[in-house]
């Protein structure tokens, strides 16, 4: 028998998500595993608009979205500017060349330019999920991101409400993880690392020990923990818990130790792991951590029922915050104020508040919006481009 690799050992601990929406990849892998959920972000939306597959692609859906639109009456409103309606259209067919490759949903962001209006944010998931219907993906095979801001949030509990699932992404912090749960979001995807430490790894904190060392590990267990609790006292579903922004495999394997219910992976991470041979000795934390962590739970169990408490080694995250500015021995939010805060009342105010009281979540989450709005930016050229070539 082949030795089992560090991907194969990870899969045994939590589902594992591709970020990387390009087919051949998939099939690629197909042999070694049939990824869980396919996310992505417009980052990942524009390289793969880019390709060279996809450029009559996206000639194609410029002309159709354009003709639609020429062919509407004048005193129609149109909801949306045209290069979004292409954008919408195109992300979604992209997403069904890949929807049979994988075995759950398929995941795209609404507009990082509109993360701070309610409606704005509203409208474009709506048209999503119309695109969605119009290639024959059905609800239960796709999940609408939103960023974790107040008014993105307000709008993701009505589209919950509405039947349309969301995850909660660019999150920082407890107060965001709970303004999730109080929209019902499926999921939320905490990022481990800053956006800008992919590209400036001087900011980067490479460690040895990801799940006890890592300056995010703390919030990371305790939102977990959170959500945890949350269940037991309420038996009301929690969000599951995506984490990614991972830059090393000890990161990913630190996300297995932890609990997380999946961990959302590059295409050069993955391959990484898939080449390493898996030991208990070579695991950041050795057998200790290896028998510390818990095994995924059957997909019918509700994924909070019956977990136990943070283990020995991991409980000391519980009491501290590396991130706190003002004392990392202390957390930022307890969990009693954070469970007794409403965070979508009036308007998402406790939200804002909560956000812009600490400083990481506040300059991390306008750092990942500031990204994603720059590559939306390059799509939106691209589409300029096509309906110029028309």
């Amino acid at each position: 028998m082949a030795p089992i690799t560090w991907l194969d050992k990870l899969e045994e601990e939590l589902n594992i998500d591709v970020d990387w929406m390009d087919p051949d990849f998939l099939v690629q892998m197909q042999p070694t595993i049939r990824f869980h959920d396919l996310t992505s972000n417009q980052n990942f939306v524009d390289i793969q608009m880019g390709h060279p597959s996809n450029v009559e692609l996206l000639r194609d859906t410029a002309r159709e979205v354009r003709d639609e639109r020429n062919a509407a009456p004048d005193t129609q409103p149109q909801p949306h500017p045209l290069w979004l309606a292409i954008y919408t259209r195109m992300a979604v067919r992209m997403c069904k060349k890949v929807v049979d490759l994988i075995q759950g949903r398929v995941l795209l962001q609404t507009s990082p330019a509109q993360a701070y209006d309610t409606a704005a944010t509203l409208a474009h998931a709506r048209l999503y999920d119309a695109e969605f219907a119009r290639v024959g993906i059905p609800r239960n095979r796709f999940c609408i991101k939103i960023p974790c801001t107040g008014p993105a949030l307000l709008a993701a509990r009505e589209l919950q409400e509405e039947g349309i699932q969301t995850l909660g992404t660019a999150l920082f912090g407890l107060p965001q993880a709970m303004a999730c749960s109080q929209a019902g979001c499926l999921s939320i995807s905490p990022y481990y690392n800053d956006v800008r430490a992919h590209a400036d790894r001087s900011i980067w904190p490479e460690v040895h020990d990801p799940a006890v060392e890592h300056p995010n590990s703390a919030r990371l267990v305790q939102i977990l923990d959170l959500y945890r609790r949350q269940y037991a006292a309420t038996g009301q579903r929690q969000p599951l818990v995506k984490n990614a922004s991972f830059i090393s495999r000890e990161e990913a394997m630190a996300a297995g130790e932890m609990g997380c219910q999946s961990a959302t992976l590059f295409n050069t991470l993955i391959l990484d792991l898939a080449a390493q041979p898996y030991t208990d000795a070579a695991r950041p934390g050795g057998a200790v951590a290896a028998q510390a962590t818990l095994v995924k739970p059957a997909p019918e169990t509700p994924f909070y029922q019956d977990r136990p408490a943070p283990s020995a080694r991991l409980a000391p995250l519980l009491l501290i915050d590396p991130l706190h500015a003002a004392d990392p021995t202390t957390v930022a939010a307890s969990y009693d104020t954070v469970v007794a805060t409403d965070y979508l009342a009036d308007e998402a105010k406790n939200l804002a508040a909560a956000i812009a009281a600490d400083p990481v979540v506040s300059d991390r989450l306008e750092a990942a919006l500031t990204l994603f709005i720059e590559c939306e930016k390059r799509s939106q050229d691209k589409i300029d481009k096509a309906l110029a070539s028309l």
